[in-house]
């Protein structure tokens, strides 16, 4: 896969595009990451990351994430904000990712040379791309999924045996914590998102400060390029008047599982988690047939008129049927026309213990996990 430059804002839109379609309906949104990496490129000319096989074996990698739950605010929301003297004007300026770095080197006394970002997404992506470029290191062409995932420990590193911890924490208010040990990688998540939910919204943390050549033997690899290729893709079969969905779908091995119009849907802030499902009543050849998805911030599991389909760690990716972007799970509403493609999982999560951490049975689900080619022969 080749190198890649963004070096224009039709560059760096077609790069999160292709993060937010890898981002399965999470990963933030995509118009914050568009705004970070417009920064970055007035101060930088342009926009680069490494292969694997280019970084330098010695120091330190870190992984900086977005935690906290991608619900909108309600009234509710904004009264208890109020209460705690938390305002608008009072809000961070700074990115995130970069502070929480500079806070995990500070209580470590490391100072990595490398980002990881944990997961693709719209804005999760491209935060951590800027954090590299505030602090002057490099970024690496991969990250710990080859998708968005809501969970620390539906990662390569745990998958390998790595503790995320020591992490650190500052939310967008500037409140800073330290999580130093965590008894395993779902109290580090819990206590992570509690930290989050605290300040009624989203944190910066950054953990996973692993030797950079042990992160270069379970990232995944060439996930940057390849989403920039896929959202350039995207809108160059939009403008040429091709069907967006099969160039997709066949460039990524997917397939179209459904299109249709958006019916019903339901959601809720729990646990510091975006949880709820979208229904769809079919259209064209889809047409008297209905499609469900249930998300926990991104898609996991999905029906086919009332039957078990595709689930996780297989992509879901909802696309809107008038421009072919990928829709982040917030902004879908009833009445949108939509078309879903199936993603293949990632080899990395095709294991025992990768079906166990981000199959149907992790989210609860009575379900047992199908490879996608069985599913959508």
């Amino acid at each position: 896969m080749s190198n890649v430059s963004l070096k224009t804002r039709e560059d760096i839109e077609d790069f999160v595009r292709g993060c937010t379609f890898f981002g399965t309906g999470g990963g933030g949104k995509p118009e914050d990451g568009i705004q970070l990496l417009t920064g970055i490129l007035k101060k930088h000319g342009e926009i680069r990351w490494k292969k694997v096989t280019d970084l330098e074996e010695e120091g330190y990698s870190v992984c900086p994430f977005l935690m906290g739950s991608i619900a909108p605010w309600t009234e509710e929301t904004f009264r208890k904000m109020e209460y705690f003297g938390l305002s608008q004007d009072k809000k961070l300026k700074e990115n995130l990712l970069t502070e929480s770095v500079k806070y995990l080197s500070k209580f470590t006394g490391k100072n990595p040379k490398v980002i990881v970002p944990i997961e693709l997404g719209g804005s999760n992506t491209p935060a951590a791309i800027t954090a590299a470029y505030d602090l002057g290191i490099d970024v690496v062409d991969g990250d710990y999924v080859g998708r968005a995932i809501p969970e620390i420990e539906q990662t390569t590193p745990y998958l390998e045996g790595y503790d995320v911890c020591p992490i650190s924490s500052i939310d967008i208010w500037g409140n800073v914590c330290y999580i130093e040990k965590a008894v395993n990688l779902k109290m580090a998540e819990r206590i992570g998102k509690f930290i989050s939910a605290a300040g009624f919204g989203i944190a910066g943390q950054a953990g996973f400060l692993i030797p950079v050549q042990e992160m270069k033997q379970f990232v995944v690899k060439n996930t940057l390029s390849e989403c920039y290729e896929v959202g350039k893709l995207i809108r160059e079969s939009r403008e040429k008047g091709e069907d967006v969905f099969e160039k997709v779908a066949n460039k990524v091995g997917g397939r179209i599982l459904f299109k249709g119009v958006v019916s019903k849907k339901h959601w809720e802030d729990k646990e510091g988690y975006y949880w709820g499902y979208h229904e769809i009543e079919g259209k064209e050849e889809f047409k008297n047939h209905t499609f469900k998805i249930w998300f926990k911030n991104e898609n996991h599991i999905s029906w086919l008129d009332g039957k078990e389909y595709v689930t996780s760690p297989d992509m879901l990716v909802v696309m809107k049927k008038d421009s072919g972007d990928p829709l982040y799970n917030p902004v879908i509403e009833e009445g949108m026309e939509v078309v879903v493609i199936g993603v293949p999982a990632r080899k990395e999560f095709l294991t025992e213990k990768g079906i166990e951490i981000l199959g149907p049975a992790h989210f609860g689900f009575d379900i047992k996990y199908k490879p996608f080619e069985a599913l959508v022969k």
